[in-house]
């Protein structure tokens, strides 16, 4: 059984499911709904629309580059049967699967990362302006406790930032340096 890909958005298509469109020069192109079929023949680029999985890896929304993407490659070259190989190929094929659950798991949990601490920052800033609605006094203070450790990690984080930068601009000054490049070396001089 072979698992197509739709050439617009990149979705599988199963053995019986969706459509070809074949070019005049033999180009083949699958499309998994006529949603992706109709945005091609309106000649849409999928990197522009957002449910589409090439704008999803490109804006780093999925994983793209990695090497468990390899495996799953298309070979041209027949190879001869042999039950160890084949066995051995199943487990492997096992293997890489949970690799790769693992590695996009990761990625989700790092875009899902700045979204729960902008949740902790809304919920920071609602809990500044309304503190004062708090009768109860031990709330009222374990509010207040959670109000100064949410800055306090926004700061944190903030200048973990502005270090990067620092480093990040230091490294290239001295790359420059090292280059013979000087801010104004590049000025002509006229005379």
């Amino acid at each position: 059984m072979r698992i197509e890909h739709c050439s617009f958005c990149g979705a599988p298509i199963y053995p019986g499911h969706g459509q070809m469109f074949v070019r005049n020069d033999c180009k083949v192109f699958r499309f998994c709904a006529s949603k992706c079929r109709k945005n091609f023949g309106m000649k849409r680029n999928p990197m522009k629309l957002k449910w589409t999985k090439t704008f999803r890896k490109a804006n780093g929304k999925e994983l793209a580059v990695d090497s468990t993407m390899d495996f799953e490659q298309r070979r041209h070259v027949p190879v001869k049967y042999n039950r160890e190989l084949l066995h051995d190929t199943l487990k492997v094929m096992k293997r890489v699967e949970k690799i790769k659950q693992k590695r996009q798991e990761a990625v989700w949990n790092k875009r899902m990362e700045k979204a729960r601490l902008q949740e902790r920052r809304d919920a920071a800033v609602a809990l500044k302006h309304n503190i004062d609605w708090i009768e109860d006094s031990e709330v009222k203070h374990k509010a207040r406790d959670d109000l100064v450790a949410v800055q306090q990690e926004v700061e944190a984080k903030r200048q973990q930032r502005r270090e990067a930068a620092r480093k990040r601009l230091q490294k290239q000054r001295e790359m420059e340096r090292a280059a013979g490049f000087t801010p104004f070396s590049s000025v002509k001089k006229w005379k």
